[in-house]
Parts: C-alpha cells; structure tokens; sequence
C-alpha cells in the first residue's frame, strides 16, 4: 500500500466534507496527531479503523485502500490487489512487534545476567542459576526474530545462540578468577580439604590454596580426575 498517496486520499475526502482533523478525529475516538499523521503518510489507521472511516468519507475500503476512487471496470482488479497488500501490511506490522518484544527480551536477558555476575558473591549459587536464567530468557527473544525460518533453522539458531552466551558468561567467570582471584560461578562440584578448596568446572578446575585467611592463592589446572581424600597435593 502507498502510504503517502493513501493518506493525501484521506486529507482531500476530508475537506471534501468540510470536517477539520479535530472532528474527523472525534468521529473516530482518535487523537489529532493520528489524524494528521495518516495524512502526511507516516503510518496508516488500524485496520478496525478502516469500516468507520470509509464511512465517514464516505468512501468504499477499496478506495480507501487505493489511495483514489475506483472505477466500475477495475474494482474487481483493485479488490484483489488490495486485499494482497492488506496481508502483506499486516504481516510486516506484526513482524515489527515481534522483532521488537524480541529486542526487548535480548536485552532484558543480558541484563539479568550482568546483574546476577555484578550483585552476587562467586561462589553464591545464585550467580549461576540468574546467570543462566538471563541467557533463557535473552533465547526466547531470539525466537522472535527467527520465525519465519524453518524449524531446523530455528533450532540449529537458538542453539548456536544459547552456547555462545554460555560461553562468553564462562569467559566472563574465568577471567574474574585468573584476574581478581575470585572463585568460579558455574561449579559442578566443591571439595573442601584441610588447606585448600577444589572446584570442579566443565571445562577447568580451580585449585584455592589458604595459606592463612589473608594470603590466599587460586591455581587454574586442566580438568582432570582427582582423589578427594588427596586433593591438598595441589597446593604443596
């Protein structure tokens, strides 16, 4: 649909009438803004506007739709037409509120996560669960955006997706603890020994050896099998 000529349509059917944009808009239950935004083509009316505004133009939806008055020859040929674009409009208006809830969801998601990494300690189990909680949410977001893709797509998308945010919150946890000497958030198992406490990670362990409560040291090893009953060899 052409905006533009739609709503140049609009504005002369209206003087037409001798209405100004205030009555039209009253007639309607709409604000002058929208009025005048429909007339200068920056967005169209909402399709339950369509109806009460033909007939306060007294104009056919096929009109309306053409942005003229149309023939008896071509009615038929405009009337498939245009009910072609009102599809096409309304799938690219929805398109545009998905892909916005989706924005929205994205970011919502990160925050969630840089929040939970921010506010809780390391080794607080909550770190984690918000952490990964916020890429679950950021996910649906993405699904959003990929709708319209196949089924397989979909999928191979949201999983590619899913394992990079894990692994940068992995990146972001490995870094915070060869650099600040803090403990790993994503902890599958802790042992704790007479000098030294032992995290197990998926994919690196940590070893923090306690000399004395304010001189403590934290070793980053290759994830390997360990003996819980030997595990201060670590830190020897």
């Amino acid at each position: 649909m052409n905006q533009i000529k739609i709503g140049k349509f609009i504005s002369n059917r209206r003087k037409n009438k001798n209405m100004t944009q205030s009555e039209l808009a009253e007639k309607l239950g709409v604000t002058d803004r929208s009025i005048s935004n429909w007339e200068n083509g920056k967005n169209m009316p909402d399709l339950s506007l369509f109806e009460p505004l033909c007939n306060e133009l007294d104009i056919s939806l096929n009109d309306l739709m053409s942005g003229e008055k149309v023939g008896e020859k071509e009615y038929q040929k405009r009337c498939e037409e245009n009910i072609i674009n009102a599809i096409n409009y309304t799938n690219k208006k929805l398109e545009k509120h998905n892909n916005f809830i989706g924005l929205i969801l994205i970011i919502l998601g990160v925050l969630i996560s840089i929040t939970a990494i921010a506010i809780f300690p390391s080794e607080s189990s909550w770190g984690s669960i918000y952490s990964t909680f916020g890429a679950i949410v950021s996910l649906i977001g993405i699904n959003f955006f990929v709708k319209r893709l196949t089924i397989g797509k979909r999928l191979a998308c949201n999983f590619c997706y899913f394992i990079l945010f894990m692994i940068v919150l992995f990146l972001i946890d490995y870094i915070g603890v060869i650099n600040i000497n803090q403990a790993p958030r994503f902890v599958t198992k802790k042992i704790t020994g007479e000098n030294v406490i032992y995290y197990d990670t998926p994919f690196y362990d940590v070893v923090r050896c306690r000399a004395n409560k304010d001189n403590e040291v934290y070793k980053v090893i290759k994830n390997q099998k360990y003996d819980v009953e030997k595990i201060d060899k670590f830190c020897k």
